[in-house]
This record gives C-alpha cells, structure tokens and sequence, in this order.
C-alpha cells in the first residue's frame, strides 16, 4: 500500500480562447485508502434478526394461494357450489321416502319414548340406592331416600298430569277449529318420534355416495400409507415428521412430509402403485414427487378429490376463440391439479413417446393446433402412419404428406434437408446483421422477423409423426439420424423446430444422437425403464420421473420435461370435429395475415437440398477415426445416400475412388496414397483433417 495518492484535475487554461486543457497531478501525502468494496450489512448468524430473516425468506404466503388466484378461486367457489347443491338436490328428491321411514318407526318410538317417560316420572334410577339402604337396615339412610324420592317425584307427576290433560285438550279442540293444522302437527309428532324408532343397522338417511369424489386426506392416512410400504424410522430415531399441516390445494389436498433421515423422496417415487394401494385411493390420484427447494428427504404427496380418469374434460384454452404465439410458451394441456400447463417450442425441440395407445394423437393435435393459430409460423407435417390423424391441419400447411410408403419417407427426408438449407440461409443473414440489431444474440426473433419481412424468418415447424418408420429404415435410417441430429443442435436458434412423435421408443427405433439432444421430451404411457430412459434421458427413471407408472387408459397422460426436472400433465383431448373448427379459424388468420404459402395455396413445394459430398463425408465419417480408404466411404456413402452414390458400388474399387476423387475436386480437396494397418494396407483414402472445415457452430 503506498502512502501517496495522485489526483487527476482537467482545469481551463489562462488563454480563454485555447480550447485545450490541461492535465494537472496533486500528489497527496499520507492518505488514507478508501474502501471501493459496499458494507457488509447482513446480521450476524444466530441473532434474532438473522433467524427473522431465515424465516422469512421461506414464510408461507400470508394469503391463501385459492385467494390470491382468481382460477383457484373460481374453482373452488364452483366447486363447493355444485357440490352443496348437488347433495341438497339429492336428498330433496329423497324426503317423502325419509318421511315414510318416520312414519313406520313411530309406533316404536313412542312406545320407546313413553317408557322413558315412565322411568323418570317414576325416578326409577334412585330405586337400587333405596333397596340398598333397606337390605342393609340403614334405617336413616333409608328414610332420606325416601323422603328425597317422594320430593322429586310429585312435582314430575303433577307436571306430566298437566301437560297431558294440555296437550288433549288442545289437541281435541284444534281438531275440530283447524284439522289441516292439527294433522300437520300430529304427522310432524309423529315423524319427531319415529327418530327414537330406530333399528339395529337401518339408517334414515340414504347415504350419498359418489364413486368418483373421494374422503380428505389426514395425517393418519399419510402416516399409516408410507409405514405400509416400509417408509417409518427405525427405532431410536425420528419418523415421518410434517413439514407444514395438511391443506388444500386446488382441487385435492397437499401434504409436505419430512421423510426419516436416510430416505430419499424418490423411495416413495418408486412405490407409487404400492402407496395407492396402501391409501386405498385410484393411482390416478395419488401424486407424489420430491421437494428439491427444500431437501432430498422432502416428499410433497399430492392427493385429488375427484379421480381425474372420471372428471369431466377441461378445454383447451384456444378452443373457442384467441390466437396463439409459436416465440412465447403454447397451451398444451393440464396437470393433476387442473393447472394448465404449456410447452416451450422456440429455441428448442420436442420428442414424443408413448406405446400404441397411450394417446400420442391428443399430444400431436394440441401441439400442431397450438402452431396453426399463430399465422407467422410454417408449418411442415409428415404424418407417416397414414391415418389422416392431423388432416384437420391440412388447409393451411405449407407441405403436408401422409402415408406410410417410401415416398413418403423420402418427402420426409427432403423436408429435413430443407430444413437444414433454409438455416443455414438464415445463419448468413443474422451473421451478416450489426451486434446492435441481434442484442439477444445471434438468432432469430418476433422482431427480427418483423424487421425483414422479405427475409421471411417466421418460425418453421416440421413435425414428423411415427419417425420410428425412418429411423429403422433398411436405407433411410442413417441419413434420418444424420440429418435431425443436425436439426436439432443447430437448426433452432434460427427458427427451424423439430417435433418427433414415435410409438416405438427403443434403442434401435430412437437413435442416442437424437434423444439426448432434444430439449423438450414428453413420455407417455411406456412399459419398462429403457424406454422411459430413451425419451426422457439417462438417469431419469432413478430421478423418479416414471412414465412406466401411467396406465394406457390415461390417454394423453405423460411426464414433460425439459433438462433434469418434469412435470405430471396430460393433454388438451379436442375432438376430431373441433380441431376441424381450430384449423378453420387459422386458416382465416392466416388469410386475413397473406402468409398462406406452399400446398395451402396450390403451389408445388420443392424440396431444397443444400449439402455437398464434403457434408455426406462429414455425417458418414466414424467416431475417433483420423484416416479411412476411399472404398469405404464410397460403402458408407452408399448406405447413407442412395440415390446419390448407390451407381459408385458398382463400380470396381479404383473406379470408385476415382468417383470420390472426382466429387472432391471442386472443393479443392484431393485423395492420397494411405496405409491403414489396421485395416487393408495401402489404397487411396481421405484424412478428416483434408476436410474443409464448416463455418456452422452449435447454437
């Protein structure tokens, strides 16, 4: 630390009319540092105002969340509504039959009801004490006894008398004044008495019973499950503890549990059937996922009060009417607790997986109508089942195929290749833009877009239906992997996004280049680990992310996740004839917008093919391997692109290597004399490093 601080001063000098200045130093002796650093302000740990702040940085709302949301709200209000209402309406209808039942019990009852009244008129329960007193020859005891009993008794007799001779004379008299009144009293004293008529078992009341609304959740319940599937401390140690009281929350009940010491949240993930089971409740409705904000040991077991599989269909929120935003999240369906729930498409990708059955179809309908309603969005579909599933979509597609022949697969293939031609078209114009225009980085935005109409940057969907039927093709499947693996990493900070729906997600129907590059998976109904492992990533089964735990019955029901974490939804379900609706009012949007392109307006769509033998090259090229003989590319390049290099396999090895040679030449590129030992000595090859390098980077 020095003891001098020079200080810098611009001042004006003498000469007004110089508009120079000059630089003046002061050196000041002994001076002190100054602190550049802000204050540490925070309390010092273990006080009161530290353990305040503690508190308060994880306090529970003051207001309850169904007051803070009007959806919450709304949904309890109506809830409690109908259900009041309901029950009321049902034992309404009920009471003639309720009354009947009075009616026949009040012979009893009365009967019941005047030997009561015989028993106290009598003091029937002091007459044990007396004979007691009387078999022990207490005489003064007895005669206290005596003398109380006679005290208590004649008021109640003279009571009794005076209202019975009341109650007849009013009685006889009202008959005769007002008979209507009088039978309505007389049915209502009878009904009064049939209450005390009750037999055995039978109830007066018919229970309500509704088979799809089921009891509140309590603690007892939630302890006596989880010790059920072995989830209780050990002895000499803490148990299941509560981490807040059981409350409700939106339409079911929320339980936040601190499990023993020792035991992950994901245990009870794993036994999720065998907690139902225990609960006794539908699996649809027992929800339970971990707390990672909290602790691993954190379990939040959410409960529903009304099975989901039975609730009646919520809407899709653009059902009706609205207009939908491809750059911002889209609605696509709910959670257990009937939040709704959207998807993330711009800047990312999305895989699909399911077995037949599990809905795959709701899935693709509420994503694809989600895009339609957003009439800057282009919208490319391959429907390779053939079933006409997404016809609705068809008016206002830019292309759209449906079938399951090779000639669809091939279109499927040119649309990919079109794909990647169109990014790289939008790659050069955003590199060419000044930092000051792209402050978001190099990509494409809604304002971009805007900005350069004529560049035509809208948002292009291509989605892909049953791509299992490429990626397990004899001939197609290589470039398919090659060519949405590229898609994927590359293509979607430009507004290029891949959508992949299969019902076959194992190893060989999914390609590891593809699944673990998607952004946004979605998992429906699977049957083992592997292929809950292929659409959701490695590692997700054991994060408790289990769609093996979903029934086929739960159609549209997966787990959507995006990065290590998801989430339970299930689709929007639209009808055939209302997504025929939807595509109608985006086929207006888009003919009021003019951005109606391709098969839409009857124009032919030719498919753009922008890469060179050096991008085959590239994509074919195997793993950790520096140098390859011609004659085995020309075999690989064979397999990836027949159409284009099938012709050279059947030419002789040299003829072959000439063929390469010959492709490469325009890129300046030239085949060497190589021995390979491992393989077949020397023979004409390439070195990866010959290639020239791509000015593409993973965005």
């Amino acid at each position: 630390m020095t003891d001098n601080v020079v200080q810098l001063h611009k001042t004006p000098p003498a000469d007004l009319g110089d508009t120079l200045t000059e630089t003046i130093i002061d050196v000041v002796a002994n001076a002190e540092p100054r602190p550049v650093d802000p204050p540490d302000t925070s309390p010092e740990p273990g006080t009161w105002i530290a353990d305040a702040q503690a508190y308060l940085a994880d306090a529970p709302p003051v207001v309850p969340t169904f007051l803070r949301k009007v959806d919450a709200f709304t949904n309890a209000a109506r809830w409690t509504v109908s259900y009041y209402a309901h029950v009321t309406a049902f034992h309404t209808l009920r009471t003639p039959v309720y009354l009947s039942r009075l009616l026949l019990r009040a012979p009893r009852g009365t009967g019941r009801l005047l030997v009561r009244w015989g028993k106290w008129v009598a003091d029937t329960e002091a007459r044990p004490v007396e004979a007691k007193a009387a078999a022990s020859a207490d005489i003064e005891a007895w005669l206290a006894l005596s003398r109380e009993h006679s005290r208590r008794v004649r008021p109640r007799r003279m009571a009794s008398l005076a209202v019975a001779t009341t109650t007849s004379i009013t009685t006889l008299i009202s008959g005769f004044l007002v008979p209507g009144w009088t039978l309505t009293g007389a049915v209502t004293a009878a009904a009064l008495a049939g209450l005390a008529g009750k037999k055995g078992d039978k109830a007066l009341i018919t229970r309500y019973v509704a088979t799809n609304v089921l009891r509140r959740l309590d603690s007892t319940e939630v302890f006596d499950a989880l010790a059920a599937i072995g989830i209780e401390g050990k002895k000499g140690r803490k148990g299941v503890e509560f981490a807040s009281e059981v409350m409700r929350d939106g339409p079911g009940w929320r339980a936040e549990v601190d499990l023993p010491p020792g035991i992950e949240a994901t245990a009870v993930l794993e036994k999720r059937a065998a907690l139902a089971a225990a609960m006794r409740r539908p699996i649809s409705t027992v929800w339970p996922e971990a707390d990672r904000t909290a602790h691993p040991g954190r379990l939040v077991l959410w409960v529903a009060q009304r099975d989901p599989a039975k609730a009646a269909r919520k809407l899709w929120p653009l059902m009706k009417d609205g207009q939908a935003d491809v750059y911002q999240p889209l609605p696509f369906g709910f959670d257990p607790r009937g939040n709704l729930v959207e998807i993330t498409l711009m800047y990312s990708n999305l895989l699909v997986g399911g077995i037949p059955g599990s809905g795959k179809t709701s899935c693709a309908l509420a994503i694809v109508l989600g895009v339609a309603l957003d009439p800057s969005a282009e919208l490319w579909i391959y429907e390779l089942k053939g079933s006409g599933d997404l016809d609705s979509v068809k008016p206002i597609c830019h292309r759209y195929v449906s079938g399951d022949e090779d000639e669809d697969l091939e279109a499927a293939l040119g649309g990919m290749r079109s794909g990647i031609a169109e990014y790289q078209r939008r790659a050069a114009f955003v590199r060419s833009l000044p930092a000051s225009e792209v402050p978001e980085g190099r990509k494409v935005t809604r304002a971009l877009a805007e900005k350069y109409p004529e560049q035509q940057l809208g948002p292009r969907v291509i989605v892909i239906d049953e791509v299992q039927e490429l990626f397990t093709h004899a001939e197609y499947k290589e470039e398919a992997a090659a060519l949405a693996t590229r898609l994927i990493k590359k293509a979607r900070a430009y507004g290029i996004i891949l959508i992949l729906l299969t019902q076959n997600p194992d190893a060989p129907s999914l390609p590891t280049s593809v699944s673990s590059s998607v952004g946004t998976r979605l998992c429906l109904a699977v049957m083992e680990w592997r292929a809950n492992n292929n659409v959701l990533g490695t590692g997700a089964y054991d994060r408790g992310m289990r769609a093996t735990d979903i029934s086929v019955d739960e159609q549209g029901t997966g787990i959507l996740a995006r990065g290590r974490e998801g989430i339970t939804v299930r689709a929007a379900f639209i009808k055939q004839t209302e997504a025929e609706d939807i595509a109608k009012r985006a086929l207006a949007l888009r003919t009021a917008a003019g951005t109606l392109s391709g098969q839409s307006v009857g124009a032919a769509v030719w498919d753009q093919d922008v890469e060179t033998v050096v991008d085959h090259l590239r994509a074919i090229w195997p793993d950790g391997v520096e140098t390859v003989h011609s004659h085995r590319l020309v075999e690989a390049l064979a397999a990836y692109r027949a159409d284009l290099y099938k012709p050279w396999t059947e030419m002789d090895a040299a003829a072959a290597s000439t063929a390469l040679s010959a492709a490469l030449k325009p890129f300046k590129v030239s085949t060497r004399q190589l021995t390979i030992r491992e393989c077949c000595g020397g023979a004409k090859g390439l070195r990866y490093t010959d290639l020239p390098q791509t000015d593409d980077t993973e965005e």
